[in-house]
């Protein structure tokens, strides 16, 4: 039997070998190391438990990448609260506390206005807890208030973590994740990805921490999205470093002069929204930085070209460059690595461990047979959405006795088993009578030089039903051709699936994690076509 485990009895552990001495948080010229990370944020779980927050409430971040951010989440752990990520809308912001039933916010004092705005809409919240970089705040007082002891707390492998998902294509869901389960599906101390085993205990995870050389983590997204989050927890938690950077929006020239400077071995990103600007920056000043130290590069949540990590790749060859097929709801669908010596397809992935595919009957696909299914993933999974049973039903189904998660990715089975990635289903675009995933559109514009990024819709179309609709971000100097790009498109798409319009938009507004936001998307080009 597997030991269950607990994020807040992980870091208890951890911190007791951990030097005190050692870098736990760095942003900037602020260093925050372990023993003054194990004091603070024992000494906010302590504090928050006696200002009458109970276990098993909702503590919530508003707040950009921080090392405040990951103090409250160890707080969070300490405190068996259950840890809740932020949306940047007020509107969405309101719903979502409400949602959660929130008695914790922890935010960043720039957005006090916002707070002030709706904090009378939110009663059953019992602490504001600003944050203003290491200034003095309310959270500051209650991180240094204490002899850093840790609440007297029994922790659960029950214990919860809430991943908010879904504010851009519908009203955000609550993923409710069992801190054991998320820990097994991660690996339990092992790498699923690379073949290494888990730990089959507390001493095995913290006798192999010791030995081994510990993480410096570098999370390029927000940590609000989960590849930010999981990237944060993962280097704490394996008393490692957490590196975050003191801008608003991505500065890939700050990215790559903290991965010198602060030895970086992991970093993650989302897709090309974040790799593109690493590489233009690396072409733009060649041997500028020494990024031998960066060991993987990991992505997950969007596509990722090749031909852009193929440039990564020339600028540190001993690079692993990790991309994972996953969501809030099923982590570990699939994943690819390529190397200098192992170049791989866009969209391709080798199927997890624990996934199939299955028709919308629940038939197991075939690989090499042509046919289309949905990922389903079974073993450590969520246990569902928060106070919506009716989305948990549809999700997470039960066939054949194994509970299976559906999150709405559709691929396709190859003769090897490997899984080429479609797109969502709740994206995907009916025109004539056929189906047209808007990812694979949106990598074949990409592959023309004059295409810095690329978001495909469906418009509404007497004819077709729908119409295959593009919106290009075009490289700086670059002129549209539409025409042109058209007839590019027909090297890489079948003729049906070539856009009949594309657009061009300045910036396509793609959310601080590189997500896109499609239903704006939408809006845009109904409106530029004439479309009510």
């Amino acid at each position: 039997m597997s030991y269950a485990w607990s994020y807040g009895e992980i870091l208890a552990a951890v911190a007791k070998v951990t030097p005190s001495e050692q870098p736990a948080l760095v942003h900037g010229d602020r260093t925050i190391n372990w023993g003054d990370f194990a004091r603070r944020t024992s000494n906010l779980a302590r504090n928050l438990i006696e200002s009458g927050v109970r276990p098993g409430e909702k503590i919530a971040f508003y707040m950009r990448n921080c090392p405040e951010y990951s103090e409250g989440i160890a707080a969070a752990f300490k405190a068996s609260l259950v840890h809740v990520n932020y949306r940047y809308i007020d509107h969405e912001l309101i719903y979502l506390l409400n949602n959660a039933d929130a008695t914790v916010v922890v935010y960043g004092a720039e957005f006090q206005h916002l707070v002030d705005q709706i904090r009378g809409e939110l009663p059953d919240v019992k602490h504001w807890l600003a944050v203003d970089s290491g200034n003095p705040s309310p959270f500051e007082d209650m991180a240094n208030q204490g002899n850093g002891s840790a609440p007297d707390i029994k922790h659960s492998p029950d214990d919860l973590l809430l991943l908010y998902t879904g504010g851009t294509t519908g009203i955000p869901k609550g993923v409710m994740w069992r801190h054991d389960d998320l820990f097994q599906v991660q690996g339990a101390g092992g790498n699923p990805r690379l073949g290494i085993p888990p730990c089959p205990d507390l001493d095995a995870f913290i006798e192999k921490g010791s030995a081994s050389s510990r993480p410096v983590n570098m999370p390029l997204p927000p940590m609000m999205h989960g590849t930010g989050l999981l990237s944060a927890i993962s280097a704490i938690v394996n008393g490692g470093t957490c590196v975050t950077l003191p801008c608003r929006s991505f500065e890939p020239e700050l990215a790559l002069e903290n991965i010198e400077r602060h030895r970086v071995t992991t970093t993650n990103i989302v897709g090309d929204a974040f790799a593109r600007p690493l590489l233009e920056a690396l072409v733009s000043n060649p041997n500028r930085w020494d990024i031998s130290s960066l060991a993987v590069l990991s992505s997950s949540g969007v596509m990722w070209t090749r031909e852009l990590k193929a440039g990564l790749l020339r600028h540190h060859e001993n690079l692993l460059l990790v991309d994972g097929f996953s969501s809030s709801e099923a982590l570990g669908l699939g994943f690819s690595i390529m190397t200098k010596d192992q170049e791989i397809e866009v969209a391709s992935f080798k199927i997890g461990p624990n996934c199939r595919v299955l028709t919308e009957d629940f038939k197991e696909v075939q690989p090499g047979s042509g046919e289309t299914g949905m990922v389903a993933d079974r073993g450590f999974l969520p246990i569902g959405y928060y106070k919506d049973q009716k989305k948990t039903d549809e999700t997470f189904k039960v066939i054949g006795g194994v509970r299976y998660s559906i999150p709405g990715d559709w691929v396709r089975v190859e003769d090897d088993g490997s899984l080429t990635l479609l797109g969502r289903g709740s994206n995907c675009i009916n025109t004539a009578g056929e189906k047209v995933y808007p990812e694979e559109v949106e990598e074949a514009l990409k592959y023309h030089d004059s295409v810095n990024d690329a978001l495909v819709v469906g418009v509404k179309n007497e004819k077709w039903g729908q119409s295959i609709t593009a919106v290009v971000q075009l490289v700086p100097g670059s002129n549209l051709d539409e025409l042109e790009l058209r007839e590019f498109s027909r090297q890489h798409l079948a003729a049906y699936k070539i856009p009949k319009r594309i657009l061009q938009k300045e910036n396509l507004e793609r959310a601080p994690n590189g997500k896109a936001d499609y239903k704006s998307i939408r809006s845009f080009a109904e409106s530029a076509l004439g479309i009510s």
